[in-house]
């Protein structure tokens, strides 16, 4: 064969490109459901970050009496406000979503029995009602916490 001709290659010895999986088409209500449970996250991240925590790590007076009424004092009022900061960061950070989500709902369970057993259940239905949506968000974004296992065995 000449130098400068080419070796001929059927086509049946060059393999056949494998196609790209398609996504599944969203549906509008699909996407609006998409929305609705990011609009949820960002609210509930806002209330977290600046209701709820802020005070805690700002040491307001409504945390501190509060947090001296259960005996936990200024080490409990701190190390709740940065988890709950955390959470609501989680909340926004996709890789995170469903673990945020799971560590904001044992807190709020914690709350509940803290709102029963010290305070009489004065408050008992607000670490309810926040624990419905985060379960929520836990269980439609736990497609993440695959992802998020990957990247820590990654770095280890």
């Amino acid at each position: 064969m000449p130098e400068h001709t080419a070796p001929l290659v059927s086509a049946a010895s060059v393999p056949a490109p494998v196609p790209a999986p398609v996504p599944a088409p969203v549906s509008a209500r699909g996407r609006w459901a998409g929305i609705a449970l990011r609009t949820v996250q960002v609210v509930l991240a806002l209330f977290f970050a600046l209701a709820s925590a802020l005070p805690k790590l700002i040491a307001h007076a409504s945390a501190v009496e509060s947090f001296d009424d259960m005996g936990w004092g200024g080490a409990g009022m701190y190390a709740i406000g940065a988890l709950e900061l955390a959470g609501a960061i989680g909340l926004l950070v996709p890789v995170l979503q469903s673990a945020a989500a799971i560590g904001l709902s044992a807190l709020m369970v914690g709350a509940f029995v803290v709102q029963i057993v010290v305070f009489d259940g004065q408050y008992a239905v607000t670490p309810v009602i926040l624990l419905v949506p985060l379960v929520l968000i836990a269980r439609v974004r736990r497609e993440h916490n695959a992802e998020l296992l990957r990247l820590v065995r990654r770095q280890g």
